[in-house]
């Protein structure tokens, strides 16, 4: 009797393995996903929202998002039309977006230049817009017409970019806006099925190829759905992203439940399995956004994100993509009502981000010629030097039992007009007092890092929360003033720890006490 025994050979048992994927298209198990090493250290970020928007740089009234400008001016004809005919000669339906998208030239683009500068500010990531609601990508796209290399700089703005990031050792995630494609030249804008607005259809009825721009559907039909997944695919073989950015998703919340809604959302267990499961053959650990005020998906798969979020607790990881003035996409800067949050304001914000557990992506918004405003870039630049001697406070930290104490910030609400026209209201901005202080810790729990927002002309602090109870089992055996070589005079009283230097040395806009604890 002979007996066959058959083993597999190491290739085709390598073969077997890798045919099972780690992660399954159920939330589940996405929900098992880990936040990236790389993400939960990193705490600071540049998001870049770039394209044929920035072309017009402008928003009725001078706040709120530009970027939103391709649809508004085909809702609010009485102002763009007029405005458009005085500045390009022409408006819908002979001269529409499609036609300005053409003049996004991006000829004075150096995408070295904005590298050294990203690094220079600090950041540890960015995050550039690979296509946006406007359904413009910016990537070499095998599957529309309407991308950068064929339509506008003829040139690969998303994987040029990355090229120049990843040299800088930064990590780089194309963001991708698509799922609002189908409403964003429609009459109704957040509706399974619509129809295009008047003038968009007299457009493609005028020049079929605008189709791929504006269109092709309408609607959240099984095509769309396909495209969407094919499109991301695409950026995901071609550039292999370290974070997954999708934006909020009305269309899962501000319709009646609908079987083509709940398939698009269900697209996602496919997508972002897809996704987890590449990673994993790149050796790359990524992660992901679960954005909007509701979430896009079941709570779990990703970090939650909003516009301008801000937490009054520590919470689970968590990202906030702050704009510098009121919008994202490029406003003219002579047009500007409002100035860009200072220097002060920005470090404050990343230092209440951090404490809290979030990380900061701050976004800034080029010329359609590649070229950063002034005043973006000397914003950047502060943050940078700041962070070059307060770094240890912020990178690689982790939230201490508590994030604070004193005044607490409010943001703006920046979002200005909606598409009717109506004014939002205005949140009331409340600063910092002298006597707020941020805290966050080194990993091993053995540094205590106080970040007070106060200015430099202050030169004590009392940390209020620092006390033997709150301390517990660990003894302070030394503090120092990041960025001064002086003693530091302190005293751990019932109060709370007294802190105090003779001189002002110490970073301007917020100082920050290293507590060492043994």
């Amino acid at each position: 009797m002979l007996i066959l025994c058959v083993a597999c050979t190491p290739k085709e048992k390598n073969k077997e393995e890798q045919s099972v994927k780690k992660y399954k298209p159920k939330w589940e198990s996405l929900k098992q996903a880990p936040v990236a090493p790389w993400f939960d250290d990193a705490k600071f970020g540049i998001f870049i929202h770039w394209g044929g928007y920035s072309v017009i740089g402008h928003r009725k009234g001078g706040r709120g998002y530009a970027e939103h400008v391709p649809k508004i001016l085909y809702t609010d004809t009485a102002y763009y039309y007029p405005y458009m005919r005085e500045r390009f000669g022409g408006c819908p339906p002979d001269f529409g977006y499609k036609d300005i998208v053409k003049q996004f030239k991006a000829e004075k683009w150096n995408p070295d230049e904005w590298a050294a500068l990203f690094n220079e500010a600090g950041a540890r990531y960015v995050v550039l817009t690979a296509e946006h609601h406007d359904g413009y990508a910016l990537w070499d796209s095998d599957l529309t017409d309407w991308c950068a290399t064929k339509v506008g700089p003829m040139r690969d703005l998303v994987g040029d970019l990355g090229k120049a990031v990843r040299a800088k050792g930064m990590k780089y995630a194309p963001s991708y806006h698509r799922e609002r494609h189908p409403g964003f030249f429609a009459k109704d804008i957040y509706k399974v099925n619509s129809m295009p607005k008047d003038d968009i259809a007299k457009e493609i009825e005028l020049d079929p190829s605008a189709a791929g721009l504006y269109g092709p559907s309408f609607s959240y039909d099984d095509e769309f759905i396909a495209d969407y997944a094919a499109r991301w695919k695409e950026v995901q073989d071609k550039y292999q992203p370290d974070f997954m950015w999708i934006d909020d998703i009305p269309i899962f919340y501000k319709v009646d439940p609908h079987p083509q809604s709940q398939k698009f959302q269900d697209s996602f267990q496919n997508i972002i399995a897809d996704y987890f499961n590449a990673a994993e053959e790149w050796g790359k650990d990524v992660y992901l956004n679960n954005k909007g005020a509701h979430l896009n998906w079941p709570e779990g798969p990703g970090c939650m994100e909003k516009d301008n979020l801000n937490l009054t607790t520590i919470g689970p990881k968590w990202e906030n993509p702050a704009t510098l003035g009121t919008s994202y996409g490029y406003m003219k800067e002579e047009e500007i009502n409002d100035d860009y949050k200072s220097p002060e304001e920005l470090i404050h914000l990343l230092c209440d981000v951090v404490s809290k557990n979030g990380n900061l992506l701050l976004n800034i918004g080029p010329r359609a010629d590649g070229t950063i405003p002034e005043g973006m870039q000397e914003r950047l630049l502060e943050m940078g030097k700041w962070l070059k001697i307060n770094g240890d406070a912020i990178y690689d930290s982790r939230p201490w039992s508590k994030f604070g104490e004193g005044s607490a910030l409010v943001q703006d609400d920046i979002s200005g007009n909606d598409i009717s026209g109506k004014k939002k209201a205005k949140a009331r901005k409340i600063p910092y007092s002298e006597k707020s202080i941020r805290y966050t810790t080194s990993k091993d729990k053995s540094l205590l890092y106080a970040m007070q927002l106060v200015r430099a002309d202050n030169n004590s602090c009392l940390a209020k929360l620092v006390t033997k109870s709150s301390l517990k089992d660990k003894k302070i055996v030394g503090i120092s003033l990041l960025g001064s070589n002086e003693k530091v005079d302190w005293k751990l009283t019932d109060e709370g720890l007294r802190m105090k230097v003779n001189s002002m040395d110490g970073s301007i806009y917020t100082r920050v006490w290293k507590i060492e604890l043994k």
